[in-house]
């Protein structure tokens, strides 16, 4: 419990004491210069990340790291905890975005900082919003910040982690309309951390690997009409080899 009320005083306390400054920066150090603010603003979340994960007292190992190309990519990743958006923040080089639930559009100060991070925000109700934002990760990845999604649509309660919910088939239309590449992205032990056992938090082990890129216009065309189930596939197999590596 304690780490839990740690880890809710550090988030409250850090929204509380950036909201001021980061107006004021908005206003008077990047009013022309967008990518510098996106780059601060980037470096702080990390901080702010990092210490969270530390104080939780889990540790981070990263995989394949070598596998993430020089350029703007669409992360694919397997979603089990809040976690899993701190453990991308602080393991991918260069912007990053990751699509958010549109529902934290309604916390002022978040939002602000959010949208410095460039996350795009996802109104799973209105397929007309849904194409927007769609729309609007293609602009971002033409001006070099990745994407990052979570196709499931929703953290996955399951216990076990290859048991994962069907990844929807329009996730990943992002990168099917820019030609970037895709990135999966296998995450265990996240949930151990918090969602395990709520409200406590514990130290976990935890692992992501970033598996090697593939470009949708490569695949077959029976692999391009359910890229989704491909990409699960993907994930599912470096899901595998973790789990097996842990009982070895």
């Amino acid at each position: 419990m304690i780490r839990f009320i740690f880890v809710v005083i550090l988030l409250l306390g850090f929204l509380a004491a950036s909201s001021l400054p980061l107006l004021i920066g908005e206003k008077l150090l990047w009013k022309n210069d967008t990518k510098r603010r996106q780059e601060y603003c980037l470096k702080v979340v990390q901080s702010m990340f990092r210490l969270l994960l530390r104080v939780t007292g889990s540790t981070v190992i990263v995989k394949g790291r070598e596998n993430i190309p020089d350029q703007a990519v669409l992360y694919v990743g397997n979603h089990r905890s809040y976690f899993d958006i701190l453990v991308g923040y602080v393991t991918v080089p260069g912007l990053t975005g990751f699509v958010a639930k549109r529902e934290m559009l309604r916390y002022p100060v978040l939002r602000r900082w959010m949208q410095n991070v460039n996350c795009l925000f996802l109104d799973r109700e209105d397929i007309k919003a849904g194409l927007k934002t769609i729309l609007d990760g293609i602009e971002k990845i033409k001006k070099g910040v990745s994407i990052w999604i979570f196709p499931e649509g929703t953290r996955n309660t399951n216990y076990d982690v290859l048991d994962m919910l069907p990844f929807k088939e329009g996730s990943l239309k992002i990168a099917e309309k820019s030609g970037c590449p895709v990135v999966p992205v296998a995450i265990t032990g996240t949930q151990e951390i918090f969602e395990q056992h709520i409200p406590f938090m514990r130290p976990s082990r935890v692992t992501i690997e970033f598996g090697e890129p593939f470009y949708i216009k490569d695949l077959t065309s029976e692999e391009r009409k359910h890229v989704g189930a491909y990409t699960e596939k993907l994930i599912r197999e470096m899901l595998e080899r973790e789990q097996k590596a842990r009982r070895e």
